[in-house]
């Protein structure tokens, strides 16, 4: 038998007026110390989130969340966050905020593959 490994992850959320509080999901984040993993997945449905919202800048959301991914791998290009450590780079993706791109609260789990539990996810979350 495999061993499990304690996961936790957040789904990112855009949110394109905040006092409205309605959002729609784009991706997931992924965190599993023992792995040492940390990665997003997301998805930029355009016609979809026209749809939710008109107000929506997809290039702007697309830009950040492409810092998210920088961020997650530790990319010099992520700036002094993306050189911070792993657990608290997650940390810090996760952290309640106030802006059109959001995420969940953090939910635990335990998986034998991280990235096998990141796809799965990121299926069931985001695509469904």
């Amino acid at each position: 038998m495999q061993e499990k490994h304690l996961f936790e992850y957040a789904v990112i959320r855009i949110v394109p007026r905040v006092e409205r509080e309605e959002f729609l999901n784009v991706g997931v984040v992924l965190y599993c110390a023992d792995q040492k993993f940390l990665q997003t997945m997301f998805a930029l449905n355009e016609e979809r989130i026209k749809a939710f919202s008109s107000h929506v800048n997809i290039a702007q959301v697309e830009a950040h969340l492409c810092a998210f991914r920088q961020i997650c791998i530790g990319d010099i290009h992520a700036g002094p966050i993306g050189k911070l450590p792993i657990a608290e780079r997650f940390r810090w993706l996760t952290a309640a905020r106030s802006t059109v791109l959001q995420t969940s609260v953090v939910h635990p789990g335990l998986c034998t593959d991280a990235n096998d539990m990141l796809v799965k996810l990121y299926s069931r979350l985001v695509l469904d």
